[in-house]
């Protein structure tokens, strides 16, 4: 398959690095430092699962230059999304399908809004990874999974290739019926706890150790329940217990925010795709979401394109 990697970092370098060593035909839409690191010296994958080195990589900056592909995977941040669907209008060809691994809930209607829904899969990840430098990805856990879908649930030809391809990659892959489902339900946690991170900048241990912000964590938690019950999202009734039993027994109590190591490092912030979606789909149902308004209120200075507050 020929596929392009719509945004680079982290979770797109890591993903397309696999694909491309087991010989998938691999370009990278990358720009910067990073871009120039990739066509020097090639693009490596550092992790506890083995090491991947891909030299020569083709890594460019302008989608022109490669044409209609079979697969867009799209992995830049939210508030470039709008950007780069227009980016991507050359690699879109007629039988080219789409899907997005990013945060957050509306990445697919805004790409499907571009291209149409028939082109569009929806998807999350569990991949903790970091770009360590130019050029090379830091996958930080055993964990490697990206879940996907059609947005009508069917299981089709080109998503079966998709996740064949993955999993012999070496890549946790699965294909479900249920995308929104299970997108809603990492949106859930990931929405309240990046955004309590950044506020209170907590490790999840102290954050769940402490009553009265544990007690703001699922507050949070039960804001996006409401919501997505509103929206027609089938969660289940034990959804919120379930997402704190999980981070009391078996997540890393040193687990973290990579919103709040943007925040530190002085970079835009994706609150707006997050709190920020929360709060507008919340008026839009007429859902109460205090928490995340006051998250996006406190926070929403940072989403600035300097990520610094005015």
């Amino acid at each position: 398959m020929r596929i392009a990697i719509m945004g680079a970092g982290a979770i797109g370098g890591y993903f397309g690095a696999l694909l491309a060593a087991a010989g998938q035909e691999v370009v990278f839409i990358a720009r910067g430092p990073h871009l120039a690191a990739m066509r020097a010296d090639g693009l490596r994958v550092l992790s506890e699962r083995g090491d991947v080195t891909v030299n020569p990589v083709r890594a460019i900056d302008d989608p022109a230059e490669i044409g209609p592909v079979d697969w867009v995977v799209v992995t830049v941040k939210n508030f470039d999304l709008t950007d780069a669907a227009e980016r991507m209008v050359p690699m879109v060809g007629p039988d080219t399908a789409i899907v997005s691994f990013q945060n957050g809930v509306e990445s697919a209607e805004i790409l499907a809004a571009r291209f149409g829904r028939d082109r569009v899969l929806d998807g999350i990840t569990y991949l903790p990874a970091v770009v360590a430098e130019p050029g090379v990805i830091r996958h930080t856990g055993p964990v490697n999974r990206f879940v996907f879908g059609e947005l009508d649930g069917a299981e089709t030809p080109r998503a079966i290739a998709l996740r064949d391809a993955g999993e012999a990659a070496g890549i946790d892959m699965a294909l479900r019926d249920d995308i929104e489902v299970e997108v809603w339900r990492k949106f859930l946690v990931q929405s309240t706890f990046a955004a309590l991170c950044c506020l209170g900048r907590y490790a999840l241990g102290t954050m769940l150790s402490r009553p009265a912000v544990r007690a703001v964590y699922r507050r949070g938690m039960e804001e996006v329940f409401a919501v997505a019950r509103a929206r027609g999202v089938a969660l289940a009734d034990d959804e919120v217990a379930k997402a704190l039993h999980f981070a009391e027994t078996v997540a890393d109590p040193a687990t973290s925010s990579s919103m709040l190591t943007d925040l530190e490092r002085g970079n835009r912030i994706e609150i707006e795709s997050l709190s920020g979606a929360v709060v507008r789909l919340g008026r839009e149902l007429g859902v109460p979401t205090p928490f995340h308004d006051t998250a996006l209120a406190v926070l929403g200075p940072y989403a600035g394109k300097d990520g610094r507050p005015g």
